[in-house]
């Protein structure tokens, strides 16, 4: 199996990555990410997969594109449901079209091991876009190790954001202080 995996930031990676080397697969990492903003957050979560894949040995390939434009204009609409109209779509779309483009037969995202991500609106669009593409989906919920993935993380020393990754998503990490703040203002 030549398995294409995309990657959303080096923690998130490490326990879908031993969890595929357990069975016998080795992933080649894909990192397209034009949803991370601002530009230091996106420079650092890609400067720490560099790090990471090359100390164990695993093939990274990284398409650069730092999208703040084009991200907004296409979520501003419905920020609530920025991730499922746009975030996942465009990531997964141009990792699939890589894939296919360049003889791998299956792909997959890191994305699947974070509780906090639209887990089965995740799986649908990789589904949707296995069918579209004629390529093979590697479905696994990586959920039950993510909190072993993120302790391994720390003991490597990755850097470990704060947010998932966009800037409304750092906002909603602040939403509660922000509250508490301005009714501390009234």
């Amino acid at each position: 199996m030549k398995l294409l995996m995309h990657t959303c930031c080096a923690p998130c990676s490490v326990y879908c990555i031993e969890s595929l080397r357990n069975e016998g697969i080795e992933p080649v990492l894909y990192w397209y990410n034009p949803n991370i903003h601002p530009y230091t957050e996106y420079k650092a979560r890609r400067d720490a997969l560099k790090e990471y894949a090359n100390s164990i040995n695993v093939q990274a390939i990284f398409q650069e594109e730092y999208g703040l434009k084009e991200f907004c204009k296409n979520v501003i609409t419905d920020l609530r449901n920025r991730c499922s109209i746009y975030c996942y779509k465009v990531r997964l779309e141009q990792t699939v079209k890589y894939a296919k483009e360049n003889g791998f037969d299956s792909f997959t995202t890191t994305l699947f091991v974070s509780p906090y991500q639209q887990h089965e609106v995740l799986k649908q669009i990789c589904e949707e876009l296995a069918v579209k593409y004629d390529i093979n989906f590697v479905y696994r919920d990586f959920r039950p190790g993510f909190r072993q993935g993120q302790a391994r993380a720390r003991e490597l020393a990755l850097y470990m954001q704060k947010y998932c990754g966009c800037v409304f998503s750092e906002e909603e990490r602040y939403s509660k202080q922000i509250e508490k703040e301005m009714q501390c203002q009234i």
